[in-house]
């Protein structure tokens, strides 16, 4: 027992060194000796969460569960199903860990993330407000809590939580990127000289890319816009040279794309719900202004960025790859059951999408699979946005994107972010001209010209009866998880229409390329 007692010690402080080959040994010594060992389970568990490989973390921790129901293992389990993408699996996690009954603060912030990746930010407050209530000096409670805050639309309180991390950790990035993305900048009250002396002292290739994005974020408030191109340039060339990511590798999936979804096939029969909304298109082109106009009306709700319909093809597929999206899943796809996949995506989405009739996916990425959601759902509606392509592409350039996801290694050059965009483009003019079925191409630039017209046409393709409150989308209290948190609490304007003329002669290059591929500037 004395033996058992030392290696766990022993297994909890290399986890803590981040030794995790020798934490991994411990355990399992732990284990041979007494198979029933609840903790040894959960810490292997923690060592494959760390190293990213979180569904055999899933299954260590339910195994740890069913021998002792901790709030703390459910608390890592709701986390690590956040990560994948399997929201209900996340809910039904934290359900087993109420804000009542926990009480260690560590636990408390994991199930708020948890919460927090998954959408539900008023919920996650509740466990961050009562993490604060018992801590008060650590910087990453004060992050955590920021950005559901931020996601809420309590901005004042979003930025006074940024500050205090920031005073807690001088040297947390991401809190001074958050606070700048808040925006509320002025020649009067800025950060610059605070993020120009940080970025002087960091050779972290991430830290420096927060940094450069929300010296950007400042500089375009105070109207510098070259800085602000320059900013982003330096921060951005710095992560790519680093990076192993040319545009073949996305090339190669529009190539996939049209190899297996053109000519459409419709040979199977799919499953048949009318409840999802999927509202897809480049980043930074409207989805959320879209979103936030449709699930305004009382018969949708609106789900945020689901990855369901990407996760539910890969497991169908059963492809090895450590990817959810690409050429192998795609490829595969030919062969499944379209039906089981749309049965599988309505299931895996039920949780947050209740008993309202129709709900609204939001994740931009969905346009890789509209031949696929076609036959999966065909009864689904689905909108594709598409803008001005300079002012996408500045849009995408200008966005700090997560920076361990696979899919926006395009954005950090200006030049592959068209040539993405030009792909794009092709791509769902293709469906357009096919005239598919419960498919509309919508235009930002329409939409922003004359709202009221754009919208009942969309509320009609819907298929909903029209309600006036669907004109007002700043209107809509639902948290907003996306880029747009700011812009989407105002009216319906045209302030974005053209800002790419702004950042001039940086987007020369970028116009010119347009220009030789025959994509129209509008």
């Amino acid at each position: 027992m004395n033996n058992i007692k030392q290696l766990h010690a022993s297994a909890l402080a290399a986890i803590n060194q981040r030794d995790y080959v020798f934490a991994h040994s411990c355990c399992v010594q732990i284990i041979k000796q007494q198979a029933t060992h609840a903790d040894a389970y959960f810490l292997l568990g923690m060592v494959n969460s760390e190293l990213g490989q979180f569904r055999k973390a899933i299954q260590l921790i339910e195994k740890a569960i069913w021998l002792d129901p901790s709030v703390e293992y459910f608390a890592h389990l709701a986390k690590c199903f956040s990560l994948i993408g399997n929201m209900t699996a996340a809910l039904n996690a934290v359900a087993q860990a109420p804000v009542s009954k926990v009480n260690q603060t560590l636990t408390l912030d994991t199930l708020g993330v948890a919460l927090s990746r998954v959408g539900e930010h008023e919920r996650a407050l509740l466990y961050f407000s009562k993490v604060l209530g018992m801590e008060t000096n650590n910087a990453f409670y004060y992050y955590n809590y920021g950005v559901s805050l931020k996601f809420s639309g309590k901005f004042e309180l979003a930025r006074a939580a940024f500050e205090r991390a920031i005073e807690l950790r001088p040297d947390y990035y991401q809190a001074h990127f958050a606070l700048s993305d808040l925006g509320g900048a002025s020649q009067a009250n800025h950060h610059i000289d605070r993020l120009e002396a940080l970025s002087l002292q960091t050779s972290d290739l991430d830290a420096g890319l927060h940094i450069g994005h929300a010296l950007a974020k400042e500089y375009e408030a105070l109207g510098k816009y070259s800085e602000a191109m320059e900013a982003l340039q330096r921060s951005k060339q710095q992560k790519m040279q680093n990076m192993s990511y040319t545009f073949a590798n996305d090339k190669r999936l529009y190539e996939a794309i049209r190899q297996t979804q053109f000519p459409p096939d419709n040979s199977q029969s799919g499953y048949a719900s009318d409840k999802p909304i999927f509202v897809l298109g480049m980043p930074r082109s409207g989805t959320t202004l879209v979103e936030r106009i449709i699930s305004n009306h009382t018969e949708v709700k609106s789900c945020g960025e689901l990855q369901d319909f990407g996760v539910a093809l890969k497991e169908l597929t059963k492809t090895p790859s450590n990817k959810v999206l690409d050429v192998e899943t795609l490829l595969a796809a030919q062969s499944i059951d379209f039906k089981a996949l749309g049965q599988r995506y309505i299931e895996r989405t039920q949780a947050i999408a209740g008993s309202q009739s129709h709900f609204i996916d939001k994740l931009p990425f969905n346009f890789f699979y509209i031949g696929l959601i076609r036959k999966a759902l065909p009864n689904a509606k689905i909108i594709c946005l598409l803008r001005n392509p300079m002012d996408t592409c500045i849009g995408n350039y200008r966005q700090l994107f997560s920076i361990n996801s696979p899919y926006y290694s395009y954005a950090y050059s200006l030049l592959n972010t068209g040539r993405f965009y030009k792909e794009f483009y092709d791509l769902v003019n293709d469906w357009q001209k096919l005239g598919t079925e419960n498919f509309k191409l919508l235009s930002y630039e329409r939409l922003v010209a004359e709202p009221e017209n754009e919208i009942r046409q969309l509320i009609d393709f819907c298929g909903l009866d029209w309600q006036e409150q669907c004109l007002h989308a700043e209107q809509n209290s639902a948290p907003v998880s996306t880029a747009s948190k700011v812009q989407v609490r105002e009216a319906i304007n045209a302030k974005s229409i053209g800002r790419w003329l702004k950042f001039q002669p940086h987007t020369d290059e970028l116009h010119t390329y347009f220009t030789e591929q025959g994509i129209p500037i509008f």
